[in-house]
């Protein structure tokens, strides 16, 4: 069922506006090891851009470079309008901390979506039904208490012995919030780095790890996603190479009628 007071969503990915310095806070509620959720954060960026009066259209694309360990407590979103088109929009966020020290830096581009061809070539992924699937217990990290896991495929495991040689790292698993919260453009973009971290998959074991970079592209508009009427989305994930300290993750995001909403690929830095 869902809640109608605030979401923890909501009060964590909160914004105050201003003319052009926008100011938020950190929240417990999305913490990882020593910062907040990437994907917290991210969808903090896209909140500022989507609430912004100048705005039109929908996400299309964002990249969120994650600049330096986000420090607990207030920050400052500097959002800048770069560059309209006819249908688009390209726009550049950057939080900054401590007196002007830039944490993360974001661009996005807004597009109106009008009707035209379509085709969907993906496939959806087979998987079992949400409500039958078994939700994964609890881990560390404190954000992932927030969301509802539910692995139907390369299911992690943290707590044995690591593996002798590296494992698959491709995983198929259900996302929603632990509180039941509508999908919208927000979710996607905070789920969109909600995979756990690839190398935890193929080394079967928890080590030093951080998002570097991440892009998603947005594959519908608000009016569809909110057409959809869904509270959770099945998310594929797999890596391609993990070298000298980085490695990358590409994912797909579903809704459960078959509708391919979001892909995402990122760079990530590790230390084993």
């Amino acid at each position: 069922m869902l809640t109608k007071s605030p979401h923890l969503f909501d009060d964590a990915t909160k914004v105050t506006p201003g003319d052009s310095c926008w100011q938020g806070k950190t929240s417990p509620d999305y913490w990882a090891f020593v910062g907040p959720f990437g994907g917290c954060t991210a969808a903090t960026m896209l909140r500022a851009l989507m609430e912004h009066p100048q705005r039109a259209g929908d996400p299309l694309a964002m990249t969120v470079n994650f600049c330096a360990p986000v420090a607990e407590g207030a920050f400052d979103l500097d959002v800048r309008l770069v560059k309209v088109n006819r249908s688009s929009q390209h726009w550049a966020v950057e939080m900054t901390q401590g007196g002007g020290e830039v944490a993360t830096l974001a661009t996005a581009v807004f597009a109106e979506r009008r009707p035209s061809w379509s085709h969907q070539q993906a496939t959806f992924p087979a998987a079992t039904p949400f409500e039958q699937a078994r939700r994964f217990p609890n881990t560390p990290m404190t954000w992932t208490h927030q969301y509802d896991f539910r692995f139907v495929e390369g299911e992690p495991s943290f707590y044995g012995s690591p593996a002798a040689s590296p494992l698959d790292a491709y995983s198929k698993q259900w996302i929603g919030d632990h509180v039941p919260r509508k999908i919208d453009m927000l979710s996607l973009m905070s789920m969109s780095d909600a995979f756990f971290g690839r190398v935890f998959l193929a080394r079967r074991e928890l080590v030093p790890f951080g998002t570097v970079s991440v892009t998603t592209y947005f594959h519908t508009s608000s009016e569809e996603l909110a057409a959809e009427n869904i509270t959770n989305i099945l998310a594929a994930a797999d890596a391609r190479i993990f070298h000298r300290s980085y490695g990358d993750q590409h994912g797909e995001l579903w809704s459960p009628s078959g509708r391919l909403l979001a892909t995402t690929t990122q760079i990530a830095y590790f230390k084993a």
